[in-house]
């Protein structure tokens, strides 16, 4: 079988030595190219054209942005009134070895987020021809594979996107430090959003609001952060939707977002597992972030859950 490796070398913990010992030992399972990307929406462009050529792989080194670009290459924009992808031919399977800092589609995916331990995963899943097909979010003409937001996150991301071409690395401790400075920026304004959930009467006030495809929302290093605890690749999306950003009842969620097992809920936060679409607007344009990048200014955003949209090399179930 014919793969494509595609590596971000510039991904936070993508490194030559790797991407060396992960392109050689796939060589024992596949016929192997590799290709490293050079610019934002490369990956895309190049995983597009390999379904073109019948690759039969696609395998991807790099952070959950690569992962993301990959994703929207193969599948395409969906066609108007559906949500069935423009594509021509077979859709290839799509594996990861984790790059990135968080590496959340991977991890959730039950993917070791160490490289080298990845990569002799990859190899036995490869030989037991172990794979699994996920569902998908998508909003504003875009695939998401775990999660997605307005407000208070995408702020982050644009934060953090800003860093990293100042050469600063997207580390957990950056981010939690990003996350407090735009929590206390923005704790006086006024909430902007309303969430629109099918067989639910509108709820207004929200000030920043949660998309989640899988759980958990995030990692910080070790530590799983779970929004929406139900919400897999298996199901609808995960809607979690702040009322307050008060410090004190922030604070409890927080704690709740950390704890194991634990269900968060607050008189203040609205939460619901497998939606299968969600709308939500905003009375002043507000940022919108997928999958860790950060896309830009919206007034207005459907999210749609898209079952068994993509045909993943993963354990059965994480």
């Amino acid at each position: 079988m014919r793969a494509l490796l595609i590596v971000n070398p510039n991904a936070t913990s993508t490194t030559p030595a790797a991407r060396d010992l992960l392109a050689h030992a796939l060589s024992s399972q596949v016929q192997v190219r590799v290709v490293q990307t050079t610019h934002r929406g490369h990956a895309a462009e190049v995983a597009r054209r390999a379904a073109l050529e019948g690759v039969g792989l696609i395998i991807v080194h790099g952070g959950d942005g690569t992962v993301n670009e990959i994703v929207n290459g193969l599948l395409g924009a969906p066609e108007p009134g559906s949500m069935r992808g423009v594509t021509i031919g077979p859709i290839p399977p799509v594996a990861v070895v984790p790059g990135g800092s968080a590496n959340v589609f991977a991890r959730s995916l039950g993917i070791n987020p160490d490289p080298v331990v990845a990569t002799n995963q990859l190899i036995e899943l490869l030989t037991l021809r172990e794979r699994r097909r996920v569902g998908l979010g998508h909003c504003d003409g875009r695939w998401f594979t775990f999660n997605a937001g307005l407000g208070l996150d995408a702020q982050v991301c644009e934060a953090i996107d800003a860093s990293r071409s100042n050469g600063h690395a997207a580390t957990p401790a950056r981010y939690v430090r990003t996350a407090i400075r735009t929590f206390f920026r923005n704790k006086s304004l006024e909430p902007a959003l309303t969430i629109e959930v099918p067989g639910h009467d509108p709820v207004e006030g929200v000030h920043y609001a949660f998309v989640s495809n899988s759980s958990p929302w995030t990692y910080l290093d070790e530590r799983p952060v779970r929004v929406n605890p139900e919400t897999t690749f298996d199901s609808g999306l995960g809607v979690f939707a702040m009322r307050t950003m008060a410090v004190t009842p922030s604070l409890r969620v927080v704690r709740q977002l950390l704890t194991p097992g634990s269900q968060p809920k607050s008189r203040k936060l609205f939460r619901m597992d497998d939606v299968p679409r969600v709308r939500i607007r905003s009375r002043v344009p507000i940022g919108l972030q997928m999958d860790g990048d950060y896309i830009g200014m919206r007034s207005e955003v459907e999210f749609v859950s898209v079952p068994d949209a993509l045909t993943v090399i993963a354990p059965s179930r994480a």
